[in-house]
């Protein structure tokens, strides 16, 4: 059987044709990666304390909306673009 009458793979390499597989462990790369993102964000990051602000930042966000932003929020809450804030996501003014 000749090269070109070899059947093909969705790659257009054709089976048989002498290539060699072979597989790469990814999982050292990964925690690697972990450790020196970890190492940056330096011992006095708190993930609690971050999360804290973050709810405070939508909070704010979300808050003193006008009928016609209210409006706007709550289709996008409807439609799932946006999660319900706690509080219905009304204007605290």
């Amino acid at each position: 059987m000749a090269p070109h009458d070899l059947p093909h793979d969705p790659a257009g390499i054709p089976d048989g044709a002498g290539t060699t597989g072979f597989d790469i462990d990814l999982a050292a790369h990964e925690m690697l990666r972990r450790v020196q993102i970890l190492d940056a964000l330096g011992p006095d990051w708190d993930p609690v304390e971050v999360m804290r602000g973050e709810e405070e930042a939508y909070d704010l966000l979300y808050s003193g909306l006008d009928a016609e932003q209210q409006r706007v929020y709550e289709d996008l809450v409807a439609a799932g673009v946006l999660p319900r804030r706690e509080g219905g996501g009304s204007a605290a003014a």
